[in-house]
């Protein structure tokens, strides 16, 4: 049976999601907790990737998140032999998923939360049937607060937005990002971005920070926080706004990476349950170069 999670966690105390021999991972800590809960007699192997290794249990992961970058809205999924969920009965009456839910609860460390498990439709793939992922960036120019400082990029002087906006929305579109992403063998840095504005909320959790939000079908490794870097750039004063543009056609790593700390994965979007196949067969499917011009 597949199993849908969706969870959120602090990534400071993390390197990353993906796990690490020697390190704490998102990925390890609620694997253990999974493999713990679920009595496996062998650890919840975490899909690659790149290899996409195949295993009787494996936890996918819709977006895979760098070292030190949060998650409000992550989803994940588990493929479990129904024989074990079935041994997650309560006095109550509760089984299976809810069951998992709660006693997850118990265990895992306070800077992750799991906050929904529940037997996934068919043809759902927490990593290849979303329609997109959207991340938020935060960044404090002003009157620093303390306390919002593990997700918050505190940035000395004042940010022109207006240019950081006008510099966004000349990336939005399909694109080769590869000026924008860390090289992976094989793989294309071909992605739509959906989204990408930059805004000073008067209200609200996130008033007088300047925040950018980043949509797009799939990301590349580093590429959300290039992005933000290149931005940066223009908001100071030290780029104009078109160079952000020149960057992406020159296909030449040039911007630099914004700390990871203000980074957050705030939403993932899936189609509807009877588009959920389709959908994960389009995102599997190489995507065609495009040409340089």
């Amino acid at each position: 049976m597949r199993v849908r999670l969706d969870l959120a966690y602090d990534g400071a105390g993390f390197s990353g999601w993906a796990p690490q021999p020697g390190r704490r991972t998102v990925a390890g800590v609620l694997g253990g907790a999974l493999s713990t809960v679920l009595r496996a007699t062998e650890p919840v192997v975490v899909v690659d990737g790149c290899r996409q290794r195949v295993a009787p249990r494996r936890l996918v992961v819709a977006g895979r998140t760098d070292a030190g970058v949060h998650a409000r809205g992550q989803v994940a999924h588990l493929d479990v032999p129904v024989e074990q969920l079935d041994r997650l009965r309560t006095r109550d009456g509760a089984s299976g998923p809810p069951v998992l839910l709660r006693r997850l609860a118990g265990i895992l460390p306070d800077d992750i939360v799991v906050h929904a498990a529940r037997t996934a439709p068919p043809g759902f793939d927490a990593r290849f049937s979303p329609l997109s992922r959207r991340y938020a960036y935060r960044v404090c120019d002003g009157r620093h607060d303390p306390l919002t400082r593990s997700f918050v990029l505190w940035h000395r002087g004042g940010l022109n937005v207006a240019a950081m906006a006008e510099a966004a929305r000349g990336l939005v579109g399909l694109h080769d990002f590869a000026a924008y992403a860390k090289a992976r063998p094989e793989a294309t840095t071909v992605r739509t971005l959906l989204r990408f504005d930059w805004q000073r909320p008067d209200d609200g959790p996130d008033a007088g920070l300047v925040v950018a939000q980043v949509e797009a079908d799939a990301f590349c490794h580093s590429m959300v926080r290039s992005l933000v870097g290149a931005c940066l750039s223009v908001g100071e004063g030290r780029r104009d706004p078109g160079w952000p543009t020149q960057v992406l056609a020159s296909r030449c790593r040039a911007a630099a990476v914004a700390p990871a700390h203000g980074l957050t994965l705030e939403q993932v979007v899936y189609p509807p349950d009877d588009r959920l196949a389709v959908r994960a067969g389009q995102t599997r499917a190489r995507r065609d170069p495009i040409p340089p011009q």
